[in-house]
């Protein structure tokens, strides 16, 4: 048996309205700090909650992705903030249904729209235009099929694809 490691990394790209919240908490946080100098002290709380907001809010706005193909397994860890990253899926390979990319006719029956099977969905993708993403329909250790989105490598599409051929499309 081979053993093999295959890491791709996905940085998730902010939305326009992320950049436009987080200028409104700074605008507010300056004129509660002013408004707090030059009236009362007692408007300098919602200042410092505003600085508050802005950590917490910085720190879940920035997500990131990393795969792990390791051994047959298809681990994904999400990176908040770049300074917490929890394992939220760790996938056996051999209980893979399809993988296929996006708009492919394997996958065409779990779309959300005209696909005639509804699944939990779970998208772990970057959302940029350039990079195709990957459908994949798999039974998880409770028995239940869930679909995943993902921007996998060619590289691992490729590995995937000699490990299982009749259930990988590229």
């Amino acid at each position: 048996m081979i053993n093999y490691r295959m890491v791709a990394e996905v940085h998730k790209r902010k939305r326009k309205s992320t950049k436009i919240l987080q200028t409104v908490i700074v605008i507010l946080g300056v004129l509660f700090l002013f408004m707090g100098i030059a009236f009362s002290r007692g408007l300098m709380l919602p200042c410092f909650l505003m600085a508050g907001l802005y950590f917490v809010f910085q720190s879940n706005a920035e997500q990131d992705f990393e795969y792990i193909y390791e051994n047959d397994i298809l681990t994904v860890d999400v990176i908040k903030g770049k300074r917490k990253r929890t394992t939220v899926q760790a996938l056996k390979m051999d209980r893979l249904e399809v993988l296929a990319p996006h708009n492919h006719e394997a996958v065409a029956q779990y779309r959300k729209d005209g696909g005639s099977i509804h699944l939990k969905k779970y998208d772990y993708t970057s959302y940029d235009d350039g990079i195709p993403y990957y459908t994949m329909i798999i039974l998880t250790e409770e028995e239940k099929k869930i679909k995943i989105l993902l921007d996998l490598t060619d590289e691992m599409m490729q590995t995937m694809k000699q490990k299982y051929p009749q259930k990988v499309y590229l």
